[in-house]
C-alpha cells in the first residue's frame, strides 16, 4: 500500500508539438501548480491537446490486450497454481509493438462508406496518450469478472443449470453498475485536487520521466524508476530491456513444461513427507500444501506468484508485513489452537477449506437443501448437524473480521487528521470552477463526459441487473429489495472509501459487510448471498477503479470522452470474454473442480471457487446468524472485531512517543492482519517461495544492485509472467486437451506427496486412507 510518494523532476523536460504551459516563472507556477506536493513534483504541469488518442492502434493494441488478459487470468482462475497477469506485461509488450505498427503502417487515410468519418492507420509517432489507454484497456481485461465464481458454483459444486443469458447478464451488469456511482462522484475524487490517489504517481512516472528519477515509494523505500519512452540505446556488455524481457520471456515459457506438464510434483517440494511417510503429525508440519510446511518449496514461478502476485513488484516494507502475519498466524496462534483441540478442531484435516459435520465427514448439503426451491430445509438442518469448518478456515473468517476494523482504526488514527483536512479543502475546491492547473488544463481543452452518459449506464445496467435477478425462474434467487440493498450499500461507501484510498491508498473491501448484512436479512439462500455480496462489493471496487483510472487520465491530459469510451468498452469486452471462458471450460473439462474425481495429475482443481462455494454455504445456506452466534458453533470468531479495532493503538501510541524510532512506523497492522487472507487458496509453500524470491530481489538486490533492480526487476517479473501463462495456455490447447499425457509416475501427480497430511487426528474419527487413531 503507498502511504506518500515525493519525486524529483527530471531536468529539461522536452515534449513534442505545441506545449500548452501554465505558470511564467516560479511563483506564478507554485500558485497554479497541485496543492499536493507529491503531484507537484511528479505530474508535468504541461499537455499537448494535438496528439492522437483513439487512434488504430489505440484499438487494435488495447483490445488485443483486453481480450488476451481476461482469457489468461480467467482460463489459470480454475488451475491447481494460479497466475494473474498484470496489466504491466501487456505495458511493457505494447510499446515496442506500437512503434513498429508507426514506422510500418501506411499513413492513408481510410473513410468509411456513406459517412464523413475517416481515419488513418498511422497517424504519426506512437504516443503515451496512446500508450495510457492501451494500458487501460489490458488493466479492465486484467482484472476479470469476480461473478464468474457464481456461475461455476452452480454448475460445478451444486451441479444446477443456470440459463446462460442470466450469467452473461449478472456479469456484465455487476462491472458495469459501478459507473454509474462513479459519475456522481468523479467531481470530488477526480476534479478535486486534493484526491491525488498516490498509486497513480508511479503510473505517472513509468509513462513520462524521460530519464533516472528517483522515487520514494511507499514512503520507505528509495527506488528508481526508468521512464518507458526513454530512447534507449544499447550499450557494450548491456542488454537493452527489450532484449531483456525476450530473453527471459522465452526461458520462462521454455521451462513452464517441466512443472505444467512433465513432472507437476516440482511446483511443490516437500522433503520432510518423504522421510516420515507414516506419520501423520510429520506430514502435517512438513506439507507445503495440506501442513506447516516447514522445508517444502516450489520450482515453478505459479507457485511463487499464483495467489498472492508477483513479489518482485511489492516492496520489502509490505513483504515484510504481510510474510509477519503470515508467521504470527499460522505458526502460532493456529498450532495452539489446533493442537489444544480448540472448536474440535483435531476431528477435521489440518489445512482444508471444506465444511464437515459433527462426525468429522464432510458436510452433505444436499440432506438441508429443498432441492425445488433451492434453500435450507430446517427441519432436516435440526435433524442432521451444525456446520463445522477446519480451525484454519474458522480462524481466517476470524482474521478478516479483524481486517476490517484494523483498516478503519488504523487509518482514523494515522491518517484521520490529513484525511480531514483534505476533504475540507477538497469541499471547498469543488466550489471552485477551476481547480488546479490539472483540472483547469483538462476543461479547458477537452470536453466533458455528460453526466447523463453515466446516468444512462446506471439506468440500463439496473433495469438488467433487475431481470437477471426477478427473471429466468428467479434463478439467482436474489429479490428485487435485494438488489436495491446492495446498490445502496455500494453507493453510500463509495466515496468515503473512495476518499480513503485517493489519499492514502488504502482500500477497504465489502465482502465481510455484505455477507453479513444479507446472511441475516435473507438466510438460507445460497445463490442470493453471493449474488448479494457480488453486486455489492463489485459495483463499489468498480466505481473506485474508473474513477482512479479517470485520475491517471487527469494527470495524463487524457480528454475524458475518450476515458469513458474505452473505459465502458474495455469492461464490456472483458466480462464478455470472462464469460466465454468460463462457460467453455465448464463444459468441455471434464468433472473439473471435483477433486474427488479428478486425476491426481489434473491441475482443474479450482481452489478459489472452492472457497467461495463453501463461503455460499456459511453465509447462505447456514447464515451467520446460525454460525456466528450462540446458535452456531464459532460465536467467538467475534471477537476478532473487537482486536482488530484495537490492535493499531499501541503502535500508533509508540510512534507518536518515540517519533526517532523509524521502525516503529513501519509497523502497518492491517498489513498483518491480512497477511493470511489469502489462505486457504494459497499454501505454506506459496507463502515461502514468495517470501523468499522477494527477499532476494526487493531486499538484497535492491540494496546491493540498485542499478540491475531499477533497469531490470519490473520487466524480469512481467517476462516470467508472460511466459508462464502462454506455455500453460499452449499445454491445454495443444496436449491436455487432446487427451495426451504422459504415462503415470511419482512426478506426474499434481501433489506433493503427504497424504496423511489431510487426515483428522481425533480419536475414533475414520476418513479414507487415514490411520484411526
Amino acid at each position: 500500500m503507498v502511504g506518500s510518494l515525493e519525486v524529483s523532476k527530471p531536468p529539461d523536460q522536452k515534449f513534442e508539438s505545441k506545449i500548452v504551459i501554465a505558470g511564467a516563472d516560479e511563483e506564478e507556477e507554485e500558485e497554479n501548480d497541485s496543492p499536493i506536493e507529491e503531484v507537484r513534483l511528479t505530474v508535468p504541469i504541461t499537455d499537448d491537446p494535438s496528439l492522437p488518442v483513439l487512434t488504430f492502434r489505440t484499438w487494435f493494441l488495447g483490445m488485443v490486450s483486453c481480450v488476451v488478459l481476461a482469457f489468461v487470468n480467467n482460463f489459470f482462475g480454475y488451475r491447481s497454481n494460479q497466475l494473474m497477469v498484470s496489466s504491466v506485461v501487456a505495458q511493457i509488450v505494447t510499446l515496442p509493438l506500437g512503434k513498429l505498427m508507426a514506422t510500418t503502417l501506411p499513413t492513408t487515410k481510410l473513410r468509411l462508406p456513406g459517412t464523413n468519418w475517416s481515419c488513418s492507420l498511422n497517424p504519426g509517432p506512437f504516443n503515451m496518450k496512446e500508450h495510457v489507454l492501451i494500458t487501460i484497456f489490458a488493466n479492465t481485461g486484467a482484472g476479470g469478472a469476480y461473478a464468474t465464481s457464481i456461475i461455476t458454483i452452480v454448475k460445478a459444486f451444486y451441479h444446477r443449470n443456470l440459463n446462460p443469458a442470466a450469467a452473461m447478464l449478472l456479469l456484465q451488469t455487476t462491472q458495469l453498475l459501478g459507473y454509474g456511482w462513479a459519475g456522481m462522484f468523479r467531481k470530488f475524487l477526480v476534479d478535486s485536487p486534493y484526491m491525488w490517489w498516490p498509486a497513480n504517481l508511479v503510473q505517472v512516472s513509468l509513462f513520462r520521466f524521460v530519464s533516472f528519477s528517483p522515487i520514494k515509494q511507499f514512503a520507505f523505500e528509495t527506488v528508481w524508476i526508468r521512464a518507458l519512452h526513454e530512447k534507449e540505446e544499447k550499450r557494450e556488455g548491456k542488454q537493452t530491456r527489450l532484449r531483456f524481457f525476450l530473453i527471459v520471456f522465452f526461458l520462462s515459457f521454455t521451462y513452464y513444461i517441466v512443472p505444467g506438464y512433465l513432472f507437476p510434483s516440482i511446483s511443490s517440494l516437500s522433503f520432510v513427507c518423504w522421510i516420515w511417510t507414516r506419520s501423520v503429525t510429520a506430514q502435517q508440519i512438513g506439507s507445503g500444501l495440506h501442513g506447516l510446511g516447514i522445508g517444502s518449496f516450489g520450482l515453478d514461478w505459479s507457485t511463487v506468484a499464483g495467489f498472492l502476485g508477483s513479489p518482485l513488484a511489492v516492496p520489502f516494507f509490505a513483504i515484510a508485513n504481510s510474510f509477519g502475519g503470515f508467521v504470527i498466524f499460522f505458526y502460532i496462534i493456529l498450532p495452539i489452537f489446533y493442537w489444544s483441540n480448540a472448536y474440535e478442531a483435531k476431528k477435521f484435516p489440518f489445512y482444508t477449506s471444506h465444511a464437515f459435520d459433527h462426525t468429522g465427514q464432510r458436510y452433505n448439503t444436499t440432506r438441508i437443501l429443498n432441492h425445488k426451491t433451492f434453500d435450507i430445509d430446517l427441519p432436516a438442518y435440526e435433524s442432521y448437524s451444525k456446520l463445522y469448518l477446519s480451525i484454519l478456515f474458522a480462524l481466517i473468517y476470524g482474521l478478516s473480521f479483524g481486517t476490517l476494523t484494523a483498516t478503519i482504526s488504523h487509518v482514523a488514527l494515522f491518517d484521520g487528521k490529513f484525511i480531514w483536512e483534505l476533504w475540507k479543502k477538497a469541499t471547498l475546491a469543488t466550489k471552485d470552477k477551476f481547480g488546479d492547473v490539472h483540472t483547469r488544463l483538462m476543461k479547458k481543452n477537452y470536453k466533458e463526459v455528460p453526466q447523463w452518459w453515466f446516468v444512462a449506464v446506471l439506468a440500463v445496467s439496473f433495469v438488467l441487473a433487475l431481470y437477471a435477478c426477478e427473471g429466468f425462474g428467479k434463478q439467482l434467487q436474489l429479490p428485487w429489495w435485494g438488489l436495491l440493498l446492495a446498490c445502496a450499500i455500494a453507493f453510500t461507501f463509495t466515496l468515503p472509501i473512495g476518499v480513503i484510498l485517493a489519499t492514502t491508498n488504502q482500500k477497504m473491501g465489502l465482502n465481510v459487510i455484505s455477507e453479513l448484512i444479507i446472511g441475516f436479512l435473507y438466510p438460507g439462500k445460497p445463490l442470493a448471498n453471493v449474488t448479494f455480496k457480488t453486486y455489492g462489493t463489485v459495483s463499489m471496487s468498480q466505481a473506485l477503479n474508473f474513477v482512479g483510472d479517470f485520475k491517471l487520465g487527469h494527470y495524463m491530459k487524457i480528454p475524458p470522452r475518450s476515458m469513458f469510451l474505452v473505459q465502458l468498452v474495455a469492461t464490456i469486452v472483458a466480462s464478455t470474454v470472462s464469460f466465454g471462458t468460463t462457460w467453455w471450460l465448464l463444459s468441455s473439462v471434464e468433472n473439473i473442480c471435483n477433486t474427488d474425481k479428478l486425476p491426481k495429475s489434473s491441475p482443474w482443481t479450482c481452489p478459489g471457487d472452492e472457497v467461495f462455494y463453501n463461503a455460499s454455504i456459511i453465509w447462505g445456506i447456514i447464515g451467520p446468524g446460525r454460525m456466528f452466534t450462540s446458535k452456531g458453533v464459532y460465536p467467538g470468531m467475534n471477537w476478532f472485531f473487537l482486536i482488530g479495532l484495537l490492535a493499531p493503538v499501541p503502535v500508533w501510541f509508540f510512534a507518536r512517543k518515540f517519533p526517532e524510532k523509524k521502525w516503529i512506523q513501519l509497523i502497518h497492522i492491517p498489513l498483518i492482519f491480512s497477511g493470511a487472507n489469502a489462505m486457504p487458496m494459497a499454501k505454506a509453500v506459496h507463502y515461502w517461495s514468495w517470501f523468499v524470491v522477494g527477499i532476494v530481489f526487493n531486499y538484497y538486490i535492491f540494496r546491493r544492485y540498485k542499478g540491475w533492480w531499477a533497469r531490470h526487476n519490473y520487466i524480469l517479473s512481467a517476462a516470467l509472467d508472460a511466459g508462464t501463462a502462454i506455455m500453460g495456455v499452449l499445454i491445454y490447447f495443444t496436449l491436455q486437451n487432446n487427451n495426451i499425457s504422459l504415462p503415470d509416475w511419482w512426478g506426474n501427480e499434481n501433489t506433493d506427496h503427504c497424504p496423511l497430511a489431510n487426515c483428522p487426528t481425533e480419536k475414533g474419527i475414520v476418513a479414507k486412507g487415514c490411520p484411526v487413531f
